[in-house]
């Protein structure tokens, strides 16, 4: 009986040491696939290639600063963008003063009309003053996120309203082709260029900024703005 039961035992004890030897090997295999995989994911971190630049003829677009500037800005707005209007007043002036007054860098617009339909009539306005001037363009650009209405649901962006706004600031312009340009929608294949490219391109909202035609994801206030810039000129040194 001894004999039998110290058999049990010892059968017992070498079926525990198996299963032991089995759960080990199995923790040390899945360690070892769990290592590789994050060792896959920071090799392709590292070298997996990142998708070019943006590229924009910026001598085609409304562009405010110096052609050979080595950081180039692209703020993709709406006009009727309640925080695009933050950005005008709150961090474009702010830009102007630093960076492109100084040469340091340029800032170019494009349109992405996500807010009502009436966005899309304001981006036609402000194409039209382009084709025309495009200083004039940027006193438009001021103007009308200045005088922006707070209901973006409703319709306020007429032609009426567009032409009578470019009047009052005295824009150097002939009114009636603005006019015209706007209810012909002259520009409208150039806009609707311009929003393909956003919506393809999955940028999320307006404002959207890019640096050197990079997309900007850091927080939307000066200073963080500030420091990308001050970034990209550091790399283009």
């Amino acid at each position: 009986m001894e004999t039998k039961a110290k058999l049990k035992k010892e059968m017992r004890l070498k079926r525990q040491l198996e299963l032991e030897k089995k759960r080990r090997n199995t923790r040390i295999l899945v360690w070892s696939l769990s290592a590789g995989i994050v060792i896959l994911i920071v090799l392709l971190a590292i070298f997996w290639p990142k998708p070019a630049p943006f590229a924009f003829q910026y001598d085609k677009i409304p562009t405010m600063g110096a052609a050979d500037a080595k950081v180039k800005l692209v703020e993709f707005g709406d006009f009727k963008c309640p925080t695009c209007k933050y950005f005008s007043e709150e961090i474009t002036s702010k830009l102007k003063t630093e960076y492109i007054d100084t040469g340091k860098a340029s800032l170019s617009y494009q349109n992405w009309t996500i807010i009502y339909d009436d966005s899309y009539t304001a981006a036609l306005a402000g194409l039209a003053i382009y084709h025309q001037n495009n200083e004039e363009f940027w006193k438009f650009y001021d103007a009308l996120y200045a005088n922006q209405q707070a209901a973006e649901k409703q319709i306020w962006a007429t032609p009426e309203f567009l032409v009578d706004l470019a009047k009052q600031e005295g824009l150097a312009i002939d009114y009636d082709k603005l006019k015209q340009d706007i209810e012909q929608q002259t520009y409208a294949d150039e806009l609707d260029k311009q929003n393909a490219f956003a919506r393809k391109n999955q940028f999320s909202g307006t404002p959207t900024l890019l640096i050197n035609g990079e997309k900007y994801t850091g927080a939307l206030n000066y200073e963080s703005i500030k420091a990308a810039i001050d970034k990209a000129l550091q790399q283009s040194e």
